[in-house]
């Protein structure tokens, strides 16, 4: 019997300039992907992709928030979901979350289990990262984005890390903990 602890590595990952966006080729229109964003704040949505995308993935921080906190979370000038869709089918989300100067998280993006592994993930995040380096030209009074940032771990899909990275983030810090039971 083994005494090791289980471990969870998280990787923050950041993009600087717009220049860093390396974009996955784009599926072609026989495909049927689209992408479009929620402009209406939906706890609804967000939540059914929460725990759609992320149920198997061990997503489990947002699953007590109330609709009132869901609904606090979206409703914020800057605060965008964008969904993937193929052939009319919700696939995957993206939430860009606006932050002090200039800075964007990417606080959630993930695909529905059927349509991981059929690169959709990798045009998903093209597209929302270059629309969070465009985010202020949607919202008046708001800085030009100067920073893109999101965090994976080692819980997420055996592809995520490697699709930042292929986007052109950069890792700028890594975690090692022990993983909650």
């Amino acid at each position: 019997m083994s005494n090791d602890v289980p471990t969870l590595t998280t990787w923050s990952l950041e993009q600087t300039s717009p220049d860093d966006l390396r974009p996955a080729r784009i599926p072609d229109e026989a495909s049927g992907i689209r992408i479009v964003r929620a402009e209406v704040p939906s706890p609804e949505l967000n939540r059914f992709f929460y725990t759609g995308v992320g149920g198997d993935l061990r997503w489990t921080d947002r699953l007590p928030w109330s609709e009132e906190r869901w609904l606090e979370f979206l409703d914020r000038p800057g605060m965008e979901t964008w969904v993937a869709y193929e052939r009319g089918t919700p696939a995957g989300y993206i939430e860009l979350d606006p932050q002090p100067e200039g800075a964007v998280e990417i606080s959630l993006f993930g695909l529905l289990e059927r349509f991981r592994g059929r690169r959709i993930g990798g045009h998903l995040l093209s597209f929302g990262t270059a629309r969070a380096w465009d985010l202020a030209e949607r919202w008046p009074g708001r800085e030009a984005t100067r920073r893109v940032w999101v965090h994976t771990c080692s819980w997420d899909g055996p592809h995520a890390l490697g699709n930042y990275e292929r986007r052109g983030f950069r890792v700028f810090d890594v975690r090692t903990e022990p993983a909650a039971a």
